[in-house]
């Protein structure tokens, strides 16, 4: 049971850190909000083997805000945003796909050396999980550097969110209130955001953030 424990929770990690690198490959919006709900399945799925795992009962409501809101509400609420705005569907990058996936494979062989070499007296399944979450959140952050258009950096801050969250649940876990609090947070950021990207849209007809660079005259 023991070794099962281990090989599920590592499996559902390292999808985790997988779909983070389909996340940089994508060039479409439609197809990025896809592979995000589906980061976002597989983030409740692991919260709630990790749930099981530790006995912890309180993850499952982790799980529960993890699979609602980021899996259905907010994927939903960003497709018919960008409809709404009337975004073209390709997305706009600073740096070319190739060279993206090469620095996103170079993060997670380096989390992997990095947490296992700082971490070797904690728990050997919290100690994998973290290394796991560093390559996710190190992902999301290489996403919101190399895309210019403002909802696919979003994605990318969700999507470092979700490793933070997966390094929180292998170290057996948060208290339910900060669990809830952080739901929240989320929840008002991404209100705030859909604001903040309909602002740009009605002043610039843009959301390529190099708009903003041209009008204060940081680009020619």
């Amino acid at each position: 049971m023991g070794h099962l424990l281990f090989d599920v929770a590592h499996l559902l990690a390292g999808g985790l850190v997988l779909l983070s690198l389909v996340l940089l490959y994508q060039d479409r919006l439609s197809s990025l909000l896809n592979v995000f709900a589906l980061h976002a399945v597989v983030l409740a799925a692991s919260v709630s083997w990790q749930a099981f795992a530790q006995a912890a009962p309180h993850l499952y409501v982790t799980a529960a805000i993890a699979l609602l809101f980021k899996a259905i509400i907010i994927p939903v609420a960003l497709h018919r945003m960008i409809t709404r705005l009337g975004i073209h569907r390709e997305i706009e990058t600073a740096v070319s796909v190739g060279p993206t996936m090469l620095a996103g494979i170079a993060l997670v062989a380096l989390s992997m050396v990095v947490m296992l070499r700082v971490t070797p007296g904690a728990d050997p399944l919290a100690r994998e999980d973290l290394a796991f979450a560093l390559s996710v959140v190190l992902l999301g952050f290489l996403m919101m550097v190399t895309r210019r258009n403002a909802v696919s950096q979003v994605v990318g801050f969700m999507s470092l969110e979700n490793g933070l969250i997966l390094a929180a649940t292998g170290a057996k876990g948060m208290p339910l209130v900060v669990e809830i609090s952080v739901a929240f947070s989320v929840l008002i950021a991404f209100i705030v955001i859909g604001i903040f990207l309909f602002r740009i849209r009605e002043r610039f007809d843009t959301v390529d953030v190099n708009a903003l660079d041209r009008f204060r005259g940081e680009q020619r």
